[in-house]
């Protein structure tokens, strides 16, 4: 039994020290100067942050806070920004109406426990869809107006996602595990998509394959062709040893640009997939010496992965490998106070690869770009001859007893 417990202690010291290992070799982002960064500034009363999308022409931000209150932020073009795009170097304006009206999702019937927010934004930025626990929204972006509202709870919808093509056709996630394929114009649901066995969690089109991934609160992933509406085929994300359930409840998937592989996140790991053959490609697992995950996301070529950690830690992977290119630690951005902030949602710039947002949980939005000098993130030019590629990081829990 000794020898069994040393063996065993010997592995973890050695996936330790590869842990750490793969933290050292990559670059770690200790002060503020060392990076560019903005926060927005906004006007009204809000708290965390609980979705957050840039505008598909790269000019904006959209957040969408716990309390339902949506808040817009645009760059416009100007000297200092002659793009007019998002930029770490320029603050954006914070949009108001002359009328005074405030997008605020409804409410009605919302249960503020278990409500799940939850946003899209249709591919010209003319509507967005959100809910907050209550109906359905559908949002005029200029006017910020309610167009309409559909879907008394219950149930409530979870996770919302255009259809790729058809900006009339609306994908809505519900907390009874069934997903509503419901057309705007028409007023109606046209279908309902029943398999999964808890709550949806997220939603991702394939315009390329004509498909639908599912995700539930239990990790099971399902993929519907979008053409019949037809389950194709299931799988389970894998499901880490020592982890609850309750740490794979949130998964998230978005496909990356080919639209053949996604991404899958949880609290526990960040996983490649093949969306055709359900297989997995790559993985990172959180290990022992992290925190969780609170979100990830692709970058805008969909070359790298960002993530965010209830630490407050910014992380920067490749997409290919999850491999570590470099760390923002949270003392280069985060203030200390009581109680303590942390990132909760994470978005990036659909144009520039380089540039990502983060939300925080005292309704607190920063914009993030490396220094112009270094051009992108990562080693810098004269480490990386010297850096071996590593294999990605799988360090298991420590085993109990």
């Amino acid at each position: 039994m000794e020898d069994v417990r040393s063996l065993l202690a010997e592995q973890v010291n050695n996936l330790r020290l590869t842990e750490i290992d793969e933290l050292a070799q990559y670059r770690s982002f200790n002060e503020p100067d060392q990076f560019r960064s903005t926060r927005l500034v906004t006007h009204v009363q809000t708290d965390k942050i609980a979705r957050l999308i840039y505008t598909n022409s790269g000019t904006g931000i959209l957040a969408l806070a716990s309390n339902a209150i949506h808040m817009l932020w645009k760059w416009t073009q100007s000297e200092t920004n002659p793009t007019g795009k998002a930029t770490s170097n320029v603050s954006p304006q914070f949009v108001q109406q002359v009328s005074g009206i405030v997008m605020t999702n409804d409410l009605t019937n919302a249960n503020p426990v278990e409500s799940v927010p939850c946003f899209a934004l249709s591919k010209n930025d003319s509507y967005l869809i959100s809910a907050s626990g209550g109906k359905v929204s559908l949002f005029n972006m200029m006017t910020f107006r309610t167009i309409t509202a559909f879907g008394s709870p219950p149930p409530a919808a979870t996770y919302l996602a255009f259809h790729p093509i058809d900006n009339n056709i609306i994908a809505v996630g519900m907390d009874d595990s069934t997903i509503h394929i419901y057309n705007v114009r028409s007023d109606e649901t046209k279908t309902i998509l029943s398999g999964h066995s808890k709550r949806i969690s997220s939603l991702a089109f394939s315009h390329v394959l004509n498909t639908l991934v599912s995700v539930g609160a239990d990790a099971e992933m399902i993929l519907w062709s979008t053409d019949k509406w037809e389950r194709m085929k299931s799988t389970a994300l894998n499901f880490q040893p020592g982890k609850t359930f309750g740490a794979m409840s949130n998964t998230q998937v978005q496909f990356h640009h080919n639209q053949t592989h996604f991404l899958a996140v949880n609290e526990t790991q960040l996983a490649i997939y093949d969306a055709m053959g359900f297989d997995c490609l790559n993985q990172w697992v959180v290990g022992g010496s992290s925190a969780p995950i609170s979100h990830a996301t692709f970058s805008g070529d969909s070359q790298l992965v960002y993530a965010s950690f209830l630490d407050g830690a910014l992380r920067i992977f490749t997409a290919p490998n999850l491999q570590l290119q470099c760390q923002i630690n949270p003392s280069a951005y985060l203030q200390p106070g009581s109680p303590p902030m942390f990132p909760t949602v994470i978005a990036a710039h659909p144009l520039n690869p380089n540039q990502f947002a983060v939300g925080l949980t005292d309704g607190g939005v920063y914009v993030f770009e490396p220094l112009e000098s270094d051009g992108q993130w990562g080693v810098p030019p004269d480490q990386q001859a010297a850096s071996s590629p590593l294999p990605p990081a799988i360090a298991p829990d420590q085993p109990q007893g």
